[in-house]
């Protein structure tokens, strides 16, 4: 009935960490009695480290979704309506401007987009980017000759967005584009100038 308590009660997490630095310092099992005043504080600070880190990765986690956020949303990109298929005339090139909201982040903007609308013989629309691929200039249609021109630096285009004359690297970019209910829908894109592959911004 004496002391040395009950051998098949668990032991706390104080004391399996008395017995193992014990057995590092060669006291064995009885050694727990000879623990250094250190252990204790050792113990205590080994408990308060692992509390903070936890704490510390709690906090972590949704500040970083915080700011990853409105990154991922700024990739994100609309369909937007330019206009009715009707305003574009088959066979011949159509400037369609369009003012949309810009979704940067936390940051709203408004901006006014242009993009040239080629409705095909069988009815379908190729929807080109405004900039030209050499270093980004707007270029415009020439309806004589039946291309499209950059004042900039002399890149000509055919109506098929192929490069037919000057420093163009590439042809015209394409943009995603489809109809709904006779209303042509986009996705503006904005692409890098000056290479021969096609690099979205």
């Amino acid at each position: 009935m004496g002391g040395g308590g009950d051998p098949h009660r668990p032991q706390s997490l104080e004391d399996q960490w008395r017995t193992i630095v014990s057995k590092q310092q060669g006291g064995g099992e009885e050694g727990g009695a000879h623990t250094p005043v250190g252990t204790r504080r050792t113990f205590f600070g080994w408990v308060t480290k692992v509390a903070a880190g936890l704490i510390g990765l709690g906090l972590a986690i949704p500040l970083a979704g915080y700011v990853i956020s409105p990154a991922l949303k700024r990739r994100a990109r609309p369909w937007v309506d330019v206009g009715s298929l009707e305003d574009v005339p088959p066979g011949d090139p159509k400037q369609l401007d369009h003012v949309t909201t810009i979704q940067d982040g936390y940051l709203k903007s408004q901006s006014q987009k242009a993009v040239w609308a080629v409705k095909q013989p069988d009815g379908q629309v190729r929807v080109f980017s405004p900039m030209c691929t050499h270093l980004g200039c707007g270029y415009r249609w020439d309806g004589e000759e039946r291309q499209f021109k950059c004042p900039c630096h002399g890149s000509v285009f055919d109506i098929e967005g192929k490069v037919v004359a000057g420093p163009a690297p590439r042809p015209l970019d394409l943009l995603p584009s489809k109809i709904e209910n006779g209303r042509l829908l986009v996705v503006f894109k904005e692409f890098k100038p000056g290479t021969r592959e096609v690099v979205e911004l």
